[in-house]
């Protein structure tokens, strides 16, 4: 038998499904996975053998460009962060947690903003728009008829995943761009005021050319990896001021001389970036460690 390169599109019941060159094998994975506690994952690129299209082995997994933990997702370019304007109400502090997470990853933000048309003279409409286009990101503000057009642009050739608050729209919105997906959508439940969970197993579905994760990503973020030297460089508005500040590792907190404070009293970095970022980086400085048991 000859090794196979391929990608891990689904995971299923201890089934790995890899497709390469057009096709899709069915492989289980080899013991030896368990022993070095390795989880392949959606999105990896492996090495496989197989006799048949529904009797392989998955041997070897290449090196992974990031993971994510929910979804499980190996591999990802991009990640849309579908943020709501209403209903549940926009909220800088989370999608600024979304996007410090994914830049902690290497994945690249695209802004969504959803619900737009229950309220569309809303200023916040505008103001979020200038804010993170400012810094770099790309936003997208939907308009009725070309709402989905400008996102599939986004699509091709790249692993896409969708994330956001509960209820915001994450699943209406892939069901619209791939109607033939027919994703179960979460109504927001009234009682709670968040979404409820409806995915189950995670696949990487071909849609405009490029593969999407069918499952939306987590709606609630906790820094657990990110260390509190690290959190300015998620920032990418505060690494382009940072060589301009008095001390070299400057936290951009109550150092003297500091660049990032001075852009924030120029308005050449929003404020609500530089509160958001100070509350981040408290909660992280007052996590306390966690220990990991021995085995």
């Amino acid at each position: 038998m000859s090794f196979i390169k391929g990608q891990i599109r689904k995971a299923l019941s201890g089934f790995y499904y890899i497709y390469s060159d057009g096709e899709t094998y069915q492989t289980r994975a080899r013991g030896n996975f368990r022993n070095r506690q390795i989880t392949p994952l959606v999105g990896d690129e492996v090495i496989f053998e197989s006799s048949s299209l529904t009797d392989g082995y998955l041997l070897e997994i290449m090196p992974r460009e990031n993971e994510l933990v929910r979804p499980p997702v190996a591999n990802v370019d991009q990640g849309v962060v579908v943020t709501s304007l209403v209903e549940p109400d926009f909220s800088y502090n989370l999608l600024d947690r979304f996007l410090v997470t994914l830049e902690n990853k290497g994945i690249e933000p695209i802004i969504y903003l959803s619900k737009t048309d229950l309220d569309p003279t809303n200023p916040l409409i505008k103001e979020v728009k200038q804010v993170y286009e400012a810094i770099g990101y790309t936003v997208i503000i939907p308009k009725k008829e070309q709402e989905v057009t400008e996102l599939e642009r986004q699509f091709p050739e790249r692993v896409t995943v969708f994330m956001g608050q509960s209820g915001a729209g994450k699943s209406t919105l892939l069901n619209r761009l791939a109607p033939h997906l027919a994703l179960e959508t979460a109504e927001i439940s009234e009682a709670l005021g968040r979404g409820k969970h409806t995915t189950r197993h995670v696949e990487l579905l071909p849609i405009y050319d490029g593969l999407v994760a069918d499952t939306p990503g987590f709606s609630a973020i906790e820094f657990l990896e990110i260390q509190a030297v690290d959190l300015p460089k998620e920032f990418p508005e505060f690494v382009k001021a940072a060589p301009f500040c008095k001390f070299r590792e400057c936290k951009h907190d109550k150092e003297p001389s500091c660049e990032v404070k001075r852009r924030v009293e120029t308005k050449e970095i929003a404020q609500t970036r530089y509160e958001n970022y100070k509350q981040f980086l408290q909660e992280i400085e007052n996590k306390r460690p966690v220990y990991k048991k021995k085995k």
